[in-house]
């Protein structure tokens, strides 16, 4: 069951090294001012909390997972293995997170979030990004319920739009989706999460490249008006 949600303040950043990553979360946020965006490398994203799109088993060996691991060393990589295995028996679905102690004061946490299954897949005729980039709010959301405020910045990349080969506009269009989904909406868990978004798209990878634009929650769905 979805409720509607009361927003909170989170801080939240976007940044890439990607010109075209960029250049699409201007336009495809251009409505929501709130939201930070910069050209530039996550690692100099100064917030509570780093969002890395990874692979079901948490490998971080590519992309932003390679250079974040690089950054914090690799006992990163053995938390987030960790999590995965406690909590979703050593497979993370797309769709879900894990929120982990970096071992560092910038930032104090890492969310790792699967774009996809494999270290490298092509997902780019997927609902991935969408579900990776609201599950990366819900792991936030159940961080700050055990320990309230803990989590009150984070910085997100181009999910997907690398090694998962996601187009730069439709990368944005669905991290937007992402994002606008669970700031009006309260999951209960990941399941609930998956449920509505997929309902909420279910259509949307049967069209060419260039009719995908933004999906807005419909408000028979009782979102804000």
């Amino acid at each position: 069951m979805t409720v509607e949600r009361v927003k909170s303040p989170l801080k939240v950043v976007l940044a890439d090294i990607n010109a075209k990553v960029v250049q699409a979360w201007q336009a495809a946020f251009a409505d929501t001012p709130e939201i930070e965006i910069h050209k530039g490398s996550i690692l100099s994203r100064r917030v509570d909390a780093w969002v890395s799109p990874t692979n079901s088993r948490g490998r971080m060996d590519g992309g932003v997972d390679a250079a974040i691991k690089r950054h914090l060393g690799a006992g990163i990589q053995l938390r987030v293995q960790r999590a995965i295995r406690d909590q979703f028996e050593g497979s993370l679905p797309v769709g879900s997170a894990v929120c982990v102690p970096s071992g560092a004061t910038n930032p104090k946490f890492l969310i790792s979030t699967p774009t996809m299954v494999q270290s490298v897949q092509d997902v780019s005729e997927t609902l991935n990004v969408a579900l990776a980039c609201a599950a990366a709010f819900q792991a936030i959301h159940m961080q700050n319920e055990k320990e309230p405020g803990s989590i009150e910045s984070v910085a997100l990349v181009g999910m997907g739009a690398a090694t998962g080969g996601v187009p730069a506009r439709v990368c944005a269009n669905l991290m937007w989706t992402g994002y606008t989904l669970f700031n009006d909406y309260y999951f209960r868990d990941y399941d609930d999460l998956r449920k509505t978004i997929c309902a909420q798209l279910d259509d949307i990878d049967s069209h060419p490249e260039e009719q995908r634009v933004r999906i807005v929650p419909p408000e028979s769905r009782g979102s804000r008006g």
